[in-house]
């Protein structure tokens, strides 16, 4: 079989783009829920947060998917995307009301209701910008011969954002004490400033889009497509794709919002000593396992990483030392890594060439929307098996995670196999 090679300006252009994306991300997802509650002491925005992101992520991913294929272009609004994204992430630093320089007075319901809808602005953005565009720009750059090496070198990228917002908010933000105010201006403006900019670079790094306008189909009609009974029938190897990345990803989001607060608070281990060598491992072991993907074969390195998977889980549970966890940690990320980009891989493989940046919108209700909204709820009712509560420092009771997190996170993990050998026998038919 003959490798496509991508050459080095394709290369930057998925790494630029996906590292960036990801560290704006890790901001929407982790920190964001940091600064609301800080501005207004009440959790409910929280909750508010999260469910009109998740929603205007997965809508705006429809609607400029499809429009970005009736256009055929990926590049402007990936470019114009990631310099608006990064204006947004800054303005978020103006609406905190305990500075002089905010915009909402001093109303801590000013300040949680602007920063929600802000952060819809900003999800817009991003979402524009990179779930629906750039996902679509991978695909219409990449073949079966090397999607498998792109796909796991994009799959890291989120653990690497991660360590790199946790050790830049050390020195950005600092530490909580008494008589010392969080920097969120140097927070908010040093990361949107990151984002802008990289926008700005690629306009002149990104290659010119490849594909061609599709309007074969009325728009509207177009962002329902990848949800009609008929559509879903037709094409059952990407649906039974995307059904198993669903299922594995619920099992992720059962444990991976409290892992950090169970590693730290629960078994009293320092994070930059416990989760550092763990999410350090767990990137290069999944780049490496992702260039020999298409040689091993993906269907043989799924099974092999969703089994891991399991097994990391299972020491997790059962061990409470720092170097049992360390050890069932990098397994069980490293599994969860290989595994994504492996079905990553497959639902690029059989996303249909014209509709790329359509399918984008269905990709994510299966990657994003349905995970976590089930995961994060399970995760959290499992934890009062047990559970342990504690006073947070504005009087609000909260339960503590526990392992069973990670018993129940194995459980759905396991149940992603299911329709990867119902995949297998679609496959099957195709070659008789």
């Amino acid at each position: 079989m003959n490798i496509t090679k991508l050459g080095i300006r394709k290369w930057l252009s998925f790494i630029v783009a996906g590292l960036i994306g990801q560290l704006a991300w890790a901001i929407e997802n982790n920190y964001l829920n940091v600064y609301v509650f800080d501005c207004t002491g009440d959790a409910n925005f929280i909750t508010y947060m999260t469910i009109f992101s998740a929603i205007a992520a997965t809508i705006t991913t429809l609607f400029i998917g499809a429009l970005s294929d009736r256009l055929g272009k990926r590049k402007i609004f990936i470019s114009m995307g990631y310099i608006i994204w990064g204006i947004s992430i800054i303005l978020f630093a103006f609406l905190d009301p305990r500075k002089p320089y905010n915009f909402v007075a001093h109303s801590a319901l000013l300040s949680g209701t602007f920063i929600v809808i802000l952060d819809c602005l900003m999800t817009f953005f991003g979402s524009t910008a990179n779930d629906a565009a750039f996902n679509a720009f991978v695909t219409d750059n990449t073949d079966t011969t090397n999607r498998g090496k792109v796909e796991s070198v994009l799959s890291v990228l989120p653990l690497i954002a991660m360590i790199m917002v946790v050790l830049l908010q050390g020195m950005l933000v600092g530490e909580k004490k008494e008589g010392v105010e969080l920097n969120w201006l140097y927070f908010f403006a040093a990361f949107g400033g990151i984002t802008t900019l990289s926008g700005i670079v690629l306009i002149f790094l990104l290659p010119k889009d490849v594909k061609g306008p599709n309007r074969e189909e009325p728009y509207l009609k177009n962002i329902v497509h990848g949800f009609r009974p008929s559509v879903i029938k037709s094409r059952p190897k990407l649906y039974l794709a995307l059904m198993s990345l669903m299922i594995f990803s619920i099992g992720i989001q059962v444990f991976m919002p409290y892992f950090m607060v169970y590693v730290q608070s629960i078994l009293g281990f320092e994070l930059v000593s416990t989760a550092g060598p763990i999410l350090g491992v767990a990137c290069v072991l999944a780049v490496v396992f992702g260039f020999f993907m298409d040689k091993i074969g993906k269907y043989k390195l799924v099974f092999s990483s969703i089994g891991a998977a399991v097994i990391g889980g299972i020491l997790l549970f059962f061990f409470k030392d720092q170097v049992g966890v360390i050890i069932g940690g990098i397994i069980l990320m490293t599994g969860y890594l290989v595994s994504t980009s492996v079905l990553g891989a497959k639902i690029r493989d059989y996303t249909p060439e014209k509709e790329t940046g359509l399918f984008q919108g269905v990709r994510m209700v299966f990657f994003v929307m349905v995970p976590f909204v089930i995961g994060p709820v399970v995760g959290q009712n499992v934890s009062r098996i047990n559970g342990k509560y504690a006073l947070n420092e504005y009087g609000q009771l909260s339960v503590l995670p526990n392992d069973y997190i990670f018993l129940f996170a194995i459980i759905f993990i396991a149940l992603a196999i299911i329709p990867i050998i119902y995949l297998i026998k679609e496959e099957k038919k195709d070659v008789k």
